[in-house]
């Protein structure tokens, strides 16, 4: 890894974690081109000489944001600064010492030998270093990754809220990053963009590193945040992949299993009120009617997840 042909940089969005950050660079091996750390208007400032524990062979840059990005917009801004410089490959690292540097070979080589255009990490595959993972955080992180593959179409990909992350730049020409979320959602907003790229994405084993280190998220409201977001951009996937960027069997599967299914539902919730205030059994027919629109439309509806299943890019 020593002489790589290729440009690679880090960028590390900053934000309170000034008893962590110098130990991240600390642990950059030299074959990393450049360093970008992006300051997010954090109150607590860059540590005095941070850069004596970088390796002398990487260029480093710090970019002071005006305004508080959150983590998402930081990283934008980094991975923005690493596309003017003509960088090659991206990584995006947090301040906070959670990720394992010694696992960037393993995430950068695939990129390297042209098997993939993105590599993230993998947090669920070493069940050692899982049992450290907060119980709470552990649950809720399963479950946003369900809903999170089904959101983005990546269903093969087990670990797509982990932000240890590395980018082929040339993805970038074709990235609208006006779209990418500012916040947490986004590792998130970058899978869905990358959907339509059909970008190739492969998962890489690696722990996290759970310290003393705080985040700012609040894990109870995330669910609530997590969720709207998550439906609208499950909305906006299905709408563009299947009615206006192509029309498939998978789109027949849609158009025929929703208005069938919530016909039965909505219908049957209707017949059953109707039936409490009459104190009159609903006919036969109509319990029938009921019955088979929920069966069918359910059954088009399983095909159709099946279908996006079976399409969903693969590494």
């Amino acid at each position: 890894m020593e002489n790589l042909q290729l440009k690679v940089a880090i960028v590390i969005p900053y934000y309170n974690a000034e008893k962590h950050i110098k130990n991240v660079l600390s642990k950059i091996p030299s074959y990393i081109y450049k360093v970008i750390i992006v300051n997010d208007c954090s109150p607590q400032p860059l540590p005095s000489a941070l850069f004596d524990v970088l390796h002398e062979n990487v260029v480093y840059e710090v970019i002071e944001s005006e305004v508080n990005l959150g983590v998402g917009g930081a990283t934008i801004k980094g991975f923005r600064r690493a596309w003017q410089e003509r960088i090659d490959i991206v990584v995006k690292v947090d301040a906070d010492n959670q990720m394992d540097l010694s696992f960037l070979p393993e995430l950068i080589t695939p990129l390297l030998d042209n098997k993939c255009q993105v590599a993230k990490g993998n947090r669920f595959r070493d069940f050692t270093a899982l049992q450290k993972m907060p119980l709470v955080r552990r649950m809720g992180n399963l479950g946003l990754s369900f809903l999170t593959k089904m959101a983005t179409g990546y269903w093969n990909n087990f670990d797509p809220t982990n932000g240890y992350i590395a980018l082929n730049t040339n993805l970038f020409k074709e990235l609208n990053f006006n779209k990418l979320s500012n916040r947490y959602f986004f590792e998130t907003s970058l899978l869905a963009e990358l959907y339509f790229q059909k970008a190739i994405i492969k998962d890489v084993a690696m722990p996290a590193i759970y310290g003393d280190e705080k985040s700012s998220m609040n894990v109870w409201t995330m669910p609530i945040i997590f969720g709207s977001k998550l439906f609208k951009t499950f909305c906006k996937r299905i709408v563009k992949q299947y009615f206006l960027y192509d029309f498939n069997i998978g789109s027949l599967y849609v158009f025929f299993g929703l208005p069938l299914f919530f016909f039965g539902v909505f219908f049957g919730i209707y017949t059953w009120i109707q039936s409490a205030i009459s104190h009159e059994l609903a006919p036969t027919g109509t319990i029938m009617i009921i019955t088979l629109s929920i069966i069918l439309g359910f059954q088009l509806l399983l095909q159709a997840i099946q279908y996006d299943v079976i399409h969903a890019p693969k590494s």
